[in-house]
């Protein structure tokens, strides 16, 4: 339900009312009520429309900018802080969240086949390797050293020692600010994928079911004022 359209119907209703019957107090209620509601319907109107000729109209969407800093400096202020990121590193819930398997599956690990291979090629073992096809013989090994690789990867990423081994180097003072600051571009990068006009519909989604109340108090304060100036025309 619409509130300030309800609100400004019934305003209208008694001032239609009031200019029928010919009663001046009705018509000084409906009156007041309805100028009280349309003029909080269209400061609520304003907040998110930039009207013509209306200084300050379209606040939200003009302050867009300063909307994507207040939240950033939110996130980094009260949720990022050096004590909320030791504590989630110290309690382990770090070590519980971090799982590198998806990483580790997904990573190429030709350059360290190659690696390998080059290692072979130059040791005592390359004039040998010559005879049965040179370092081609080795091809067939790729698949099964990167599925072993992968393993062993996962192995020690799951480990405690390598937890806290993990733990102990974010701690440092200059990894714990290169770690906030990874994570200060991460939201920023987040936060520019915004748009005004989507911030605009978010922030109205919010509150526009809380300002509707305004456009209802208005009414009903215009109509009391009304009708304490009818009684006193009166």
């Amino acid at each position: 339900m619409n509130k300030g359209l309800v609100t400004n119907g019934l305003a209208a209703a008694v001032t239609a009312a009031g200019f029928a019957a010919e009663q001046p107090l009705l018509t000084s209620v409906g009156l007041f009520s309805l100028s009280g509601a349309l003029t909080n319907e269209l400061a609520v109107h304003m907040l998110f429309e930039k009207v013509p000729g209306l200084y300050g109209s379209g606040v939200i969407p003009a302050k867009f900018e300063s909307f994507k800093k207040a939240i950033h400096e939110l996130m980094m202020q009260q949720f990022f802080t050096d004590e909320n990121i030791d504590r989630f590193l110290s309690d382990g819930a770090g070590h519980r969240a971090l799982d590198l398997s998806g990483v580790i599956a997904g990573v190429d690990l030709t350059p360290a086949f190659d690696a390998l291979v080059e290692t072979v090629a130059q040791s005592s073992f390359g004039g040998m390797l010559a005879m049965f096809g040179g370092v081609e013989a080795l091809a067939p090994m790729k698949a099964p050293f990167e599925e072993k690789m992968k393993a062993s990867l996962t192995e020690i990423a799951a480990s405690d020692n390598f937890h806290e081994q993990l733990k102990a180097a974010l701690e440092q003072p200059d990894m714990l600010s290169d770690f906030k600051s990874q994570i200060a571009q991460i939201v920023q990068n987040r936060l520019d994928e915004l748009t005004p006009e989507l911030v605009k519909r978010l922030v109205q989604d919010m509150i526009r079911e809380h300002l509707g109340w305004l456009v209802v108090w208005g009414g009903v304060f215009g109509g009391l004022i009304g009708l304490v100036a009818g009684l006193l025309q009166a």
